[in-house]
């Protein structure tokens, strides 16, 4: 079966020509979309398993299309942009976008990257497995899921995240702002409110009894950690 690809961009000449070039591969289903809030659309509805996305569309930008995606999907994504400074793709690179392409761009050139996405995606290294735990619970980094035994335990990306992050830093209290950084980087707006408000959707998850947390412990006045003794919110 052939591969989704979600194309999002307000220029209907571009997006056509795009359109046309990867259905005349003939090695992807193609969806399209002309402006943020419809790319979110499409992307809910379709399911895609790579979005090619314009920073520059109308009713709300790339960057912004992008954090709304990766707080339920882990989705590639590929920027198109006008600007190749670092600090554009820093932003990028934050939100979690997989790959850039500056325009001017060869089709050619965008068909190759999104082909090595998806190639890394179908097949990861043997000896890359990356397995975390936090007391019973296993976090399988490369499948990104996480579970109890052999019951798995249902995590968007952001709650994944989340609790990656504070298990590769398992025994250590990690603060507020850290979590920020690390899970919606610099340009985002979220704070302490927004982390609080994880934490306790992860427990609600995670915990056997999310009233009376034993996992992911609340460090007053600094952050989190995981950890094995009592905790309290």
């Amino acid at each position: 079966m052939n591969k989704k690809l979600l194309l999002c961009d307000d220029d209907a000449t571009l997006l056509r020509f795009m359109s046309e070039f990867f259905q005349t591969e003939g090695s992807f289903a193609i969806v399209t979309a002309t402006n943020g809030p419809e790319a979110l659309r499409v992307a809910y509805r379709e399911h895609p398993d790579l979005v090619v996305l314009d920073v520059m569309m109308p009713g709300m930008d790339g960057w912004e299309v992008c954090a709304r995606l990766r707080e339920l999907s882990d989705v590639p994504i590929i920027l198109i942009t006008g600007k190749s400074t670092e600090a554009d793709k820093l932003r990028g690179f934050h939100l979690g976008v997989d790959d850039y392409v500056t325009k001017p761009f060869s089709f050619a050139e965008l068909s190759a990257r999104i082909q090595a996405i998806l190639g890394r995606r179908r097949a990861p290294g043997a000896d890359s497995r990356d397995v975390l735990m936090a007391g019973d619970v296993i976090i399988d980094v490369d499948k990104r899921l996480a579970r109890r035994g052999e019951t798995e335990i249902p995590l968007t990306p952001t709650e994944f995240r989340l609790l990656e992050y504070l298990a590769r830093r398992q025994g250590h209290a990690v603060k507020d702002a850290e979590l920020v950084e690390a899970i919606w980087g610099s340009y985002r707006s979220e704070d302490s409110t927004t982390v609080r408000r994880y934490i306790w959707l992860l427990r609600q998850k995670v915990e056997a009894d999310p009233a009376n947390p034993r996992l992911i412990l609340t460090v007053r006045g600094y952050g989190y950690r995981i950890g094995s003794e009592e905790g309290h919110d």
